[in-house]
């Protein structure tokens, strides 16, 4: 039985930047037993960094799984008070990000304002300095900042599609980058309620959130945001990253002219 979400008031956009005093880590996942570990490991070394007066929870929707990533999460988790693993049959990315987001933030005490949720995927692990990066420029008034991804390099997998990949992943100008990546997404939740909240879309629920975000306030997609992910060809979302990876993949086959 999934818990009920209860809408929350939210404050004005326009008062003045308060602190972040409660951090909120969103993470969907289907069918994550092999990554779902390595993914939350990284999530709590990320947390030991806040600092003393910052709060932090972790939220793992388990979406339609069927292997066992449950209770893998379950056992990362130790226990920690305050995280949770919802079991979840929402059915797309959308609606398993909403639903984390919402239960997250049912009872909060803390304004809305001073409250940040950072997203990313079970088959992603953050650097170390994650959340504090997005922490520090919450205070500079920011409501929501992209991140850029990079491939992780197993000596086992398509070497040839990671060199590739990073060839042809645009960093911008080296500060701003063209790229929405729900893995690396965050934002404050304040804004997340006056844009609307995620929509349940099955793929593009991140580019869609953060055209409604800059409506609300200043955005920053940044280079200084990283994290690793899969370099899988396959995956959860169907015309996702993956989808633009095995593209690229595929274009490794084709003969040179």
């Amino acid at each position: 039985m999934l818990p009920s979400c209860r809408p929350i008031s939210t404050a004005s956009l326009d008062a003045p930047v308060a602190p972040i005093n409660r951090v909120v880590v969103v993470v969907p996942a289907r069918d994550e037993e092999d990554t779902i570990v390595d993914c939350l490991d990284s999530i709590r070394a990320a947390r030991r960094r806040l600092s003393a007066d910052v709060s932090c929870t972790i939220v793992v929707v388990a979406d339609r799984c069927t292997d066992r990533t449950i209770a893998r999460a379950l056992d990362a988790l130790r226990g920690d008070d305050g995280d949770v693993v919802l079991d979840s049959q929402m059915g797309t990315a959308g609606a398993a990000r909403q639903l984390g987001t919402e239960c997250a933030l049912v009872d909060s005490e803390t304004d809305l304002e001073g409250v940040w949720i950072a997203n990313t995927d079970a088959d992603t692990c953050v650097s170390p300095d994650w959340l504090t990066v997005q922490v520090d420029l919450a205070t500079t008034g920011i409501v929501g900042v992209a991140g850029i991804v990079e491939l992780k390099r197993d000596p086992w997998g398509n070497l040839a599609l990671v060199d590739s990949f990073n060839r042809s992943y645009s960093h911008g100008d080296g500060v701003n980058h063209p790229h929405v990546h729900g893995a690396n997404l965050g934002f404050r939740a304040d804004a997340f309620r006056t844009a609307g909240g995620w929509n349940p879309l099955a793929t593009g629920e991140d580019h869609d959130l953060w055209e409604r975000l800059r409506e609300v306030g200043s955005v920053l997609a940044t280079t200084a945001l990283k994290v690793t992910t899969s370099a899988r060809t396959v995956g959860r979302a169907p015309a996702g990253f993956a989808a633009d990876l095995a593209v690229l993949d595929s274009a490794l086959d084709e003969p040179v002219a």
